[in-house]
């Protein structure tokens, strides 16, 4: 596998994603959008979940696939980030035809940052606009970091933010990862600079520093949020043509790269959840291996993306916690 150009999830083609954030707020949006309709699922792994629309998710449901997928800041408040994307995509003529009507499918999750610093006293919930503004932003190419549902995120010692990734197979398939990283367990070993998903580094994409020379404490590890203020919320992607079924699949693995760059991870206090979308552009060549493929690569992916936004993540005024550059002196 090698990463794609972008090394975004934007490198599976006809996929776009756009941010939008307040700074004032210290919180923001993200949204993927496809250049049309596409297969998407879901798997929820953390025990304090927020999300909207994700129900109908489920193989057996009547809806096969949606416009949108929305991540986003502002605990409950954030899901109407969907309602501006909704909103913005019916004036567009998109959605789920039911009869004269257009329905946008927009199905999204929340992580919670109202804690960290920011003017959380809005007199009009501000998340439905964040989202209209992400989606006007989509492009293939996007800001990581501090940017988007990742500008006020925080992991157990150093800023969060939002990651992305990509990895091209071997049969040609894409597979890229979309991540805004707001754990409760840490990305780096210990003290070190040293990221838990250092082996799967590509180039220098988060520093280059290999793995750690040691592994952290062997302590168990105490939460230092409480319940319901941490989650990680991510979406992978690829180009091959998955059933929702196939798609849940690929989602259920991907966790496996969240667990292999966050330590502790889909813990009580985490609302961990991975979308996966799939817009069928490829018909799979071998539907064994190459389904066995496109999880490990979500997964590799994944971990990759989430070191990739805490080592972006870049210092604003006012910050609660410190950047991996400030506090590695990079």
């Amino acid at each position: 596998m090698r990463p794609g150009p972008l090394n975004l999830i934007t490198d599976v083609p006809g996929l776009r994603v756009g941010n939008a954030h307040d700074a004032r707020l210290r919180s923001g949006s993200t949204v993927l959008v496809g250049d049309g309709p596409f297969t998407a699922a879901v798997h929820v792994m953390g025990g304090a979940p927020g999300t909207r629309e994700t129900d109908l998710l489920a193989p057996d449901k009547l809806v096969q696939e949606v416009d949108a997928l929305v991540l986003s800041g502002g605990s409950a408040f954030g899901l109407d980030a969907c309602s501006g994307v909704a909103d913005l995509l019916r004036a567009q003529g998109r959605g789920f035809a039911v009869g004269d009507q257009r329905v946008p499918i927009v199905p999204g999750a929340i992580l919670f940052d109202l804690l960290n610093g920011g003017d959380k006293a809005w007199a009009r919930n501000p998340y439905a606009d964040l989202g209209a503004a992400a989606l006007r932003a989509a492009a293939s190419e996007f800001a990581l970091g501090s940017a988007g549902a990742g500008f006020g995120t925080a992991t157990q010692d150093l800023k969060g933010g939002l990651g992305s990734a990509s990895a091209v197979l071997p049969s040609g398939l894409t597979v890229g990862a979309l991540v805004a990283v707001n754990a409760l367990g840490s990305a780096t070993v210990g003290d070190t600079g040293h990221f838990w998903a250092a082996l799967w580094e590509e180039g220098t994409e988060f520093g280059g520093l290999g793995p750690a020379p040691r592994r952290g404490p062997a302590d168990a590890p105490m939460p230092r949020k409480r319940m319901g203020e941490a989650t990680t919320i991510a979406i992978v992607a690829t180009d091959a043509a998955l059933t929702q079924a196939q798609a849940q699949r690929m989602a259920v693995a991907a966790h496996d790269g969240m667990a292999r760059a966050l330590v502790p991870s889909h813990t009580l206090m985490d609302g961990d959840l991975v979308f996966a979308a799939a817009t069928g552009a490829q018909p799979l060549g071998d539907p064994v291996v190459d389904a066995f493929q496109l999880g490990h690569a979500a997964a590799t992916c994944l971990a990759r993306a989430i070191a990739r936004a805490v080592y972006l993540a870049r210092s604003v005024p006012g910050d609660l916690q410190p950047t991996w550059a400030a506090r590695h002196g990079c």
